[in-house]
């Protein structure tokens, strides 16, 4: 009994679909009213399905000016693995550089590769599409929510997260698996940590070192959010709206970004914006900052709200909804691909 009742309690730990139910009821309102069971699609017009799911990375990428993103170059697993050395050198991109798929997200398939071994082994395992991009070295991960409507100048920030990967550190006497097993978020991802670091499990990490998990800055592998919304501003809002404006798609969605500080990132400067996603991205302040779950399900149904409206606005504009058959196909093809994906996610070390 003690065992539901914490399961209970801990709505963090929910699985997607069970957190959501209690409210879909308004997602079908929305459905409803629109007309449309796609009524998102609008709302980022250049982004695939409005970035509600399977949207490629490249879409983001071309939007963005370069120089907002680390250098980036795509790979089909059809290339041999010669020219890919090849187009790593030809754009200076140097080791250690992090992988990850075109289409994808929930840190699937994402690795940091170290060495031209690590890399024949993500590539030849890799079934799908994926990118190579230069690691950023900045200290801080930040996600920012942003969302504009487009008969507007100025945004609005809904959430700014701290974001640190799932890491352990040292005491100097216990192992790494030791380590894991006494961390409550690691020790519930056990089988996919075991994967990648099972051949340092017996290693004794030295006092104060951290040893990174994941690279993966998200809820789904662990890691930890620290709330930042004390420090939104107008300075903050400013770099989002010239980023939205110059652009002029980017009305609803999260930045997860890389900067070298919050003083810089608000001056504009230092800083890369490492994904944009779009109307499928969780307003994801509500994880490990305090929110009751009532508190959460109001902050979900407000981003629902401003979507709804944004989608509706760009709708009346000439942006037509997607035709129900053409979104089934899509996620059909999209289930088929994260499928794969995770098969092979269970196999790359």
């Amino acid at each position: 009994m003690k065992k539901l009742f914490k399961k209970i309690k801990n709505w963090e730990q929910w699985p997607f679909k069970i957190l959501y139910a209690p409210i879909s009821i308004v997602w079908g309102w929305y459905i409803v009213r629109s007309g449309s069971v796609w009524f998102f699609t609008p709302s980022n017009p250049k982004l695939t399905f409005g970035g509600m799911e399977g949207e490629p990375k490249r879409e983001m990428y071309q939007l963005l000016p370069k120089e907002y993103y680390p250098t980036t170059i795509n790979v089909k697993p059809s290339l041999p693995i010669t020219q890919v050395l090849e187009s790593i050198l030809s754009e200076n991109i140097n080791y250690p550089f992090v992988v990850k798929p075109e289409v994808g997200g929930q840190g699937i398939l994402f690795r940091k590769i170290d060495t031209e071994d690590q890399l024949k082994n993500y590539h030849t395992h890799t079934p799908v599409e994926y990118i190579i991009q230069n690691m950023v070295d900045y200290p801080i991960e930040v996600s920012i929510f942003y969302y504009r409507f487009p008969d507007k100048h100025k945004g609005v920030i809904t959430g700014f997260l701290h974001k640190t990967p799932l890491q352990v550190i040292g005491d100097g006497k216990s192992t790494l698996f030791d380590l894991i097993m006494q961390n409550d978020k690691a020790k519930k991802r056990i089988q996919e940590i075991e994967i990648i670091h099972a051949k340092h499990f017996s290693r004794i990490l030295v006092k104060g070192e951290i040893y990174r998990l994941s690279y993966a800055a998200n809820h789904n592998r662990g890691a930890k959010f620290i709330d930042l919304k004390h420090l939104i501003d107008d300075d903050l809002v400013k770099i989002f709206d010239k980023i939205s404006l110059s652009i002029n798609d980017f009305f609803y969605g999260r930045y997860d970004i890389m900067c070298n500080s919050i003083e810089d990132l608000k001056k504009g400067k230092n800083f890369y914006i490492l994904e944009y996603n779009g109307c499928g991205a969780e307003p994801n302040h509500f994880y490990d900052t305090g929110y009751t779950l009532i508190e959460a399900y109001s902050e979900i149904l407000a981003h629902w709200k401003v979507l709804f409206q944004i989608s509706k606005y760009n709708r009346k504009k000439g942006i037509e909804y997607w035709p129900l058959i053409k979104g089934v196909k899509f996620l059909a093809n999209a289930k088929k691909h994260y499928k794969i994906m995770k098969e092979a996610d269970l196999i790359i070390d």
